[in-house]
């Protein structure tokens, strides 16, 4: 069978009965010391839950293991620790069938035959890759890995880690199949794009590609093989050229800025039914846990010569900067309150981690008289305020997150909207 072609089956259903075929199908060949079909380390978070609640709704026995306390607490209840649209009712499922469970025992691991490792490369203080990280830690817990599994790394590694993970079972004389299946969906769209979007299967043998092709055909038709290497690069690339396309729009902004002109209208022009251009995007603020560092990895790939990285990341994190210096231009920062609506990374999402706007609270902080700041769906950030306290007490807003509840905002002051939420351009 081609691998790119292989038959997918349909969204569960209310009777659960495509889950009862997909569960048979995972579980016919499972060896007998195996209590489990898939186990997640790192399971807890933006990328391991949701693919844990994804194979559990098809049908799969997943386990989840995670360090943090009150996440395992969380998914055990039946609840997601996070906003993720669509995963909270496979989720409550799941774990009321008993198709998905959560504990801080790392002794689970030896319960699956497939291992899911979601921990990804750091990057230091200095911006530096920790290429070792991954290969320490699956150390550090190689007593509970078992011979026969199979282990897929999912999240983002450094180009060469999964050859050092290989190195490191073998080292250990553990007996186990590898595979680097990177995961490729945006925040937010997780429970739709792991059933959509192909996925990069790479195994150093091909019973390692046959396993992991067959573990991820729970979820999508088309699966990708390709060599390890191959794979590492692909994930390393696809989020370093979305971070250069951001970094090209927010620059073309500051110039269009800097000269009077709107550069949303400018944009709308070059993209209005011209197929060379559609994917250029607005500006905004580009950030989150991803682009960024991964964008630092490739440099740290290239021994510091990926000059078209290095500017993107300076574009990018230099927005802020911009329009705080901007606004400086325009106001008496000293007499005047700022108000910040959004501080997740990204639009309609709870995450904060890497955001941007706080980089612009930062800044404002030692150049305003006050800055307030709101968000809908933060909840880890006590100092935040309801919308209407900050509408009602700042001088000048700025939309630093596209979050659907501040389309359309009619107010009577100054609005920073590189968004262009509400629709009067992106001028400062």
């Amino acid at each position: 069978m081609n691998p790119c072609h292989a038959a997918r089956a349909g969204p569960v259903r209310a009777d659960g009965n495509t889950a009862i075929v997909r569960e048979e199908a995972l579980s016919a060949t499972r060896p007998d010391r195996f209590s489990r079909d898939v186990v997640v380390i790192g399971g807890c978070g933006h990328v391991g839950l949701p693919l844990a609640i994804a194979l559990a709704a098809r049908g799969a026995s997943v386990a989840v293991y995670d360090i943090s306390e009150q996440a395992v607490a969380t998914v055990n209840s039946g609840r997601l620790p996070f906003a993720e649209p669509g995963a909270a009712e496979p989720l409550a499922e799941a774990v009321a069938s008993g198709r998905l469970v959560a504990s801080t025992d790392p002794e689970l691991v030896s319960t699956a035959e497939h291992v899911v490792v979601v921990i990804g490369t750091p990057v230091d203080e200095y911006l530096n890759p920790d290429q070792t990280a991954i290969p320490e830690a699956v150390g550090a817990s190689i007593a509970h890995f078992r011979e026969g599994q199979l282990v897929v790394l999912r999240s983002t590694v450094f180009p060469g880690v999964t050859a050092l993970v290989e190195k490191t079972f073998a080292e250990h004389g553990v007996a186990v199949d590898t595979a680097f299946c990177p995961e490729r969906i945006a925040e937010g769209k997780a429970m739709t794009e792991l059933f959509e979007l192909p996925q990069i299967v790479a195994g150093r043998t091909v019973r390692a590609t046959e396993r992991a092709s067959r573990l991820f055909r729970l979820l999508t038709e088309q699966i990708v093989p390709v060599t390890p290497e191959e794979a590492e690069f692909a994930k390393l690339f696809t989020n370093v050229w979305r971070y250069i396309k951001f970094a090209a729009a927010n620059q073309f902004y500051m110039m269009a800025n800097d000269h009077g002109v709107d550069f949303e209208r400018v944009r709308h022009a070059i993209t209005h039914d011209y197929p060379r251009a559609r994917d250029m995007p607005g500006a905004g603020f580009a950030a989150g846990p991803c682009l960024f560092k991964d964008t630092m990895q490739l440099t740290a790939v290239t021994a510091n010569n990926f000059a078209l990285g290095v500017s993107a990341m300076q574009v990018n994190e230099g927005l802020p900067l911009y329009v705080a210096n901007r606004l400086e231009r325009a106001y008496d920062l000293q007499d005047v309150t700022v108000g910040i609506l959004g501080m997740a990374f990204k639009g309609d999402s709870d995450d904060i981690r890497s955001s941007l706007a706080y980089k612009l609270k930062r800044v404002l902080a030692f150049k305003a008289g006050a800055v307030i700041c709101t968000d809908p769906h933060v909840t880890v950030d006590r100092t935040l305020r309801p919308l209407e306290e900050v509408l009602d007490r700042a001088d000048v807003l700025v939309i630093a997150a596209p979050h659907t509840e501040y389309r359309g905002l009619r107010v009577d002051k100054p609005v920073v909207d590189l968004w262009n939420l509400l629709g009067n351009g992106v001028r400062i």
